[in-house]
């Protein structure tokens, strides 16, 4: 199955928006308690979240995963720190790589495959304003074709 197939729980739609993705890693991720039964609700949002290597270990921020309804005293801190489990190689690769000024690691999408939970992480370089706004124009002009094409299939 190759990376990023399996049921996409959430998305980080504006990565892509503010960044250019160079290469993408599955990695799982290290859960407690009844933060598998809130990811399979759907109550998660990558909107805010980005890794970093720390320690020879990658670790996921700011990933919001919201309290498990029935919970009661297991409930877990919804904002935590999070391990991600990548291999040694791959590590090393991304410390050799976050070093370079400008590249970030950013998570794309959290999704289930085979009854665990994999986090896509992108290498990613921030886009600048005007490449923002090129990339919004090439989509807009797409998007046209797209149209006229359907618009004269019809006909």
């Amino acid at each position: 199955m190759p990376k990023g197939e399996g049921k996409v729980v959430a998305q980080n739609k504006k990565a892509y928006h503010d960044y250019f993705i160079e290469e993408t890693y599955e990695a799982g991720i290290v859960l407690q308690g009844t933060e598998i039964k809130s990811i399979r609700a759907g109550k998660v949002n990558l909107k805010d979240s980005y890794a970093r290597i720390q320690n020879g270990e990658a670790v996921l921020f700011g990933m919001h995963i919201s309290p498990y309804e029935q919970g009661n005293r297991y409930n877990h801190d919804p904002l935590r720190t999070r391990k991600l489990l990548l291999h040694k190689r791959e590590i090393n690769k991304l410390i050799g790589e976050t070093k370079e000024a400008g590249f970030a690691l950013v998570p794309l999408k959290l999704y289930l495959k085979n009854g665990f939970c994999k986090v896509l992480v992108g290498l990613a370089k921030g886009k600048k304003n005007y490449d923002k706004r090129e990339a919004l124009k090439q989509k807009e002009a797409k998007r046209e074709i797209e149209r006229a094409f359907r618009d004269r299939q019809k006909m």
